[in-house]
């Protein structure tokens, strides 16, 4: 099952896309809800009006399960919703009962962010499994979202996790990001063995680049800083493909290159 959750978890709606391309690609129906009681503050979380044929109508946010056939003898379940303000732990054994009653053993949830990252390179995707990590001393900490809450309630009820968070340059603003949305699809079509149909997300992501570059014209001071960050991400990138096989010597290699950049 793969869920995405709207709100502080979902830079550009970068993760929610995701479910939402893959409901407009494929053949997919709703099959579940959690009702809006109880989760959510209207005054964050606000209910829409809506018009349908001239008739007024009140949407309140909810939680969508779908079934989505990507092809005759593969599927895969999907769950969208605004993330909940309360009860959390509730909520997520909710949706891992659901997830249950449709022998799911694996969930895999989606998420973007703001990053100091480079535009006009690939945007990173990071990806852990089972919330663990081999050295206890790397990986985040800090506050999290309920994506994270649902890994780890997830993994002690014994369903196999995925995490994966797309990083945005934060100096884009918050429109959709196009190129996000397809590293994460792309980025989940591999942990799936999958060749998901891109659709016109390819085509979108190129124009969301150019219109960055654009703004890049319009600033020297933020020509300046994007270069920075590119070479930031060259000099890691080189560091990784000489030293493939030896993380220790990659991550040295790296530190050495950021702090030679910092003192130029």
């Amino acid at each position: 099952m793969i869920a995405a959750f709207e709100g502080w978890n979902d830079a550009c709606q970068a993760a929610t896309n995701v479910i939402r391309h893959l409901v407009d690609r494929y053949d997919a129906r709703e099959i579940r809800h959690i009702s809006c009681d109880g989760y959510y503050d209207y005054q964050v979380s606000r209910p829409m009006l809506c018009r349908a044929l001239g008739t007024p109508r009140i949407i309140w946010p909810q939680t969508t399960f779908y079934e989505i056939a990507l092809s005759p003898t593969r599927r895969v379940y999907a769950q969208i919703a605004p993330e909940p303000n309360y009860r959390w732990r509730e909520y997520c054994r909710q949706s891992l009962h659901i997830a249950d009653e449709f022998d799911v053993d694996r969930i895999v949830t989606l998420g973007s962010m703001f990053a100091n990252c480079p535009h006009t390179r690939p945007l990173p995707v990071d990806v852990s499994h089972d919330l663990e990590c081999e050295d206890p001393s790397e990986g985040y900490t800090g506050p999290v979202g309920i994506p994270t809450v649902l890994d780890d309630m997830a993994r002690e009820q014994s369903f196999d996790t995925t995490s994966m968070w797309a990083s945005i340059p934060q100096y884009t603003g918050n429109d959709d990001c196009p190129k996000a949305t397809l590293a994460l699809l792309r980025r989940l079509g591999e942990e799936l063995d999958f060749d998901f149909d891109a659709g016109d997300l390819e085509a979108s992501a190129s124009a969301w680049e150019a219109k960055a570059s654009m703004m890049l014209r319009c600033s020297d001071q933020l020509a300046d800083y994007v270069h920075h960050l590119e070479r930031d991400w060259d000099a890691a990138e080189e560091a990784r493909r000489a030293t493939q096989g030896d993380p220790e010597q990659a991550e040295r290699l790296v530190r050495e290159a950021e702090d030679f950049l910092k003192n130029l």
